[in-house]
């Protein structure tokens, strides 16, 4: 009688373990029904072609931030005095070339003036379509942006007092404002070409000018979306 009975009782464990876990799998099965399929999107890797929503923040020469989404980027910035741009979300295809010169991204100045469309060049929204290739929903990567040509550009001390610019305010490591052309050929009244705002910074000051290192060598991206072509 005392073997039958542990049977029994052991029956009844395992019967109360399988009811138990059959009960989770119910609840888990319920959680994930309710999440809707978003939650696949954790085990999907970005591939060509998906349409991709990304935060960033995209740095100077320096390592400075020169603009962002992320708000605890920008606050920290701000917080050193740094000045920096903030800015929205961006939708980008994965591994698709651009064919646009430049890429326009809406910036909103830390000191709360208007409204500027920073310029990103097409190579740099090359390097970031490339580089987010195998990154999954919210995996955070720094992709390495360079240049096969030179990102330099000299100010001559005449051209900067034409601009109503003093040599003597600028400082090494100062940002630098400049105004890229989607179009640099094409005529000053063609209403087609369009500029957009460039943040460089001064790498070398002489009595003769400035060099303004205007490349981006480097950007934060995190994935916040994704859709499968």
């Amino acid at each position: 009688m005392g073997v039958k009975k542990k049977k029994e009782e052991s029956t009844k464990l395992v019967s109360k373990i399988l009811i138990v876990g059959v009960c989770l799998l119910f609840v888990g099965l319920m959680i994930l029904s309710g999440m809707g399929t978003g939650w696949l999107d954790l085990f999907t890797s970005v591939k060509a072609g998906d349409t991709v929503v990304i935060d960033y923040t995209l740095f100077d020469a320096s390592g400075k931030p020169i603009v962002t989404t992320e708000k605890s980027t920008y606050d920290q910035a701000v917080a050193q005095g740094s000045g920096v741009f903030g800015s929205k979300q961006i939708t980008i295809t994965a591994n698709k070339t651009m064919e646009k010169p430049i890429y326009s991204m809406p910036a909103y100045p830390s000191n709360g003036g208007k409204v500027q469309q920073l310029a990103l060049f097409s190579s740099e929204y090359n390097a970031v379509s490339s580089g987010i290739i195998g990154m999954r929903v919210n995996e955070q990567k720094r992709i390495v942006i360079t240049s096969d040509t030179s990102m330099t550009y000299d100010w001559s001390a005449e051209r900067l007092a034409l601009n109503k610019i003093n040599l003597s305010d600028i400082t090494v490591g100062d940002s630098f404002f400049m105004g890229v052309s989607d179009n640099p050929e094409g005529a000053p009244n063609n209403t087609s070409v369009n500029t957009f705002l460039r943040v460089g910074e001064v790498a070398n000051k002489s009595p003769d000018g400035i060099v303004v290192d205007f490349s981006y060598p480097a950007i934060d991206v995190r994935i916040v979306s994704l859709n499968k072509r």
